[in-house]
């Protein structure tokens, strides 16, 4: 069954600049894993220090792979969520 998460990111000010420049190679890469279906964020037109992420994989699986992946581990893990203040992730199901 498919899955699709929003994902909201408030980063520390004084660490958005380095965040968004990790931002392209997160994108490229986590779009190339398999199972992904669709990968993008966006920056809160009112605060710039706030991001969100709209992913959408083919499954719960290929969510685990994008979580355990090289590029998740390295970017994400170690350089991303160590300079955020809010991180919050939502898991959705489809309605309609």
């Amino acid at each position: 069954m498919e899955k699709e998460l929003i994902v909201k990111w408030r980063i520390k000010e004084s660490e958005t600049p380095a965040i968004l420049n990790l931002l392209e190679e997160l994108v490229e890469k986590t779009r190339n894993e398999p199972g992904n279906i669709s990968y993008h964020i966006y920056q809160s037109a009112e605060n710039n220090n706030e991001l969100i992420l709209h992913e959408r994989y083919v499954d719960s699986d290929a969510v685990e792979l994008h979580k355990s992946s090289d590029h998740y581990q390295q970017i994400v893990f170690q350089k991303i969520i160590p300079h955020l203040e809010v991180r919050e992730v939502n898991i959705l199901k489809k309605l309609f």
